[in-house]
């Protein structure tokens, strides 16, 4: 039942300078202390740590599946070096105990990624606006698109590269490679979790764009030092010395600076004609 308006209850919230916007994001909050934001914080990591392990219990229970999806990239390239026995060894008793963690620690993380995301956002909403949790949300999705993202560049495209380039480079000194399984595991560690944590930087300039940190024409004035620092990045990220690999990675970071500050200039346009 509405209030009456003339009534001495009635207050306007136009009158009184209320934005809907500016209300709470969650309705019905109350108001939390020191302590019982760190239980709420404490439950939190709980509940990412709970669906980390169930990940990585999956993973062990499929361990054979998913040894064969990581090796994937490696038996892509092994069709071409007929001469190389490119089979993955251990050198220690103990040395597969490192290469099962490095599965089990890769997949847990690549797989709960969205839960960790979602059990943050309900973390933070209760502090937030509805204007805030409207840049929360999307902000949330695109972190996930472009780590997702970045960490299928780097599985599909970067790893075979970089295993085809190294074989090429043992026939050209006619040496033959005899790779232990965890070094393999740890290269396509850090290309696929490395990789998909590099692709995030678009999402940082937006951010600081939307927040005033920086401005559009700042980015635009810089992108050919920003060129420049992207390829000194993949030389020094990417563990081969082939150009062409470095390229690769280079490339996208590129276009990535460029959405980025299309983006950027969109969202400052719509803010500025915002009421």
């Amino acid at each position: 039942m509405s209030k009456d308006p003339y009534s001495d209850d009635y207050h306007d919230p136009l009158a009184t300078g209320a934005n809907p916007e500016e209300e709470p994001a969650v309705a019905g909050g109350k108001p939390m202390g020191f302590l019982e934001h760190l239980e709420d914080l404490r439950w939190t990591l709980i509940k990412c740590a709970a669906v980390f392990a169930v990940f990585v219990a999956i993973i062990g229970y499929y361990l054979q599946d998913a040894s064969a999806l990581l090796n994937a990239p490696l038996e892509e390239v092994k069709p071409r070096f007929p001469d190389f026995k490119l089979d993955l060894v251990t050198t220690t008793p103990m040395g597969i105990f490192s290469v099962i963690i490095s599965m089990c620690v890769m997949g847990g993380v690549v797989l709960a990624l969205p839960f960790w995301l979602y059990f943050f956002g309900q973390f933070v909403a209760p502090a937030l606006t509805k204007r805030e949790m409207k840049v929360l949300l999307p902000t949330a999705f695109a972190a996930f698109a472009l780590f997702l993202g970045g960490a299928s560049f780097g599985y599909f495209l970067l790893v075979p590269k970089t295993i085809e380039v190294s074989l090429e480079l043992n026939q050209v000194l006619g040496t033959s490679p005899m790779w232990t399984a965890d070094r393999y595991y740890s290269l396509l560690l850090w290309f696929v979790l490395g990789v998909g944590a590099a692709f995030e930087f678009p999402l940082l300039i937006v951010l600081a764009s939307y927040m005033g940190l920086v401005e559009v024409a700042t980015l635009r004035k810089y992108r050919r030092h920003a060129i420049v620092a992207f390829f000194i990045i993949a030389a020094v990220v990417t563990p081969t010395p082939d150009p062409f690999v470095q390229t690769l990675f280079a490339v996208p970071l590129c276009v990535l600076y460029e959405i980025a500050i299309w983006v950027s200039a969109w969202l400052g346009r719509r803010k500025g004609t915002a009421p």
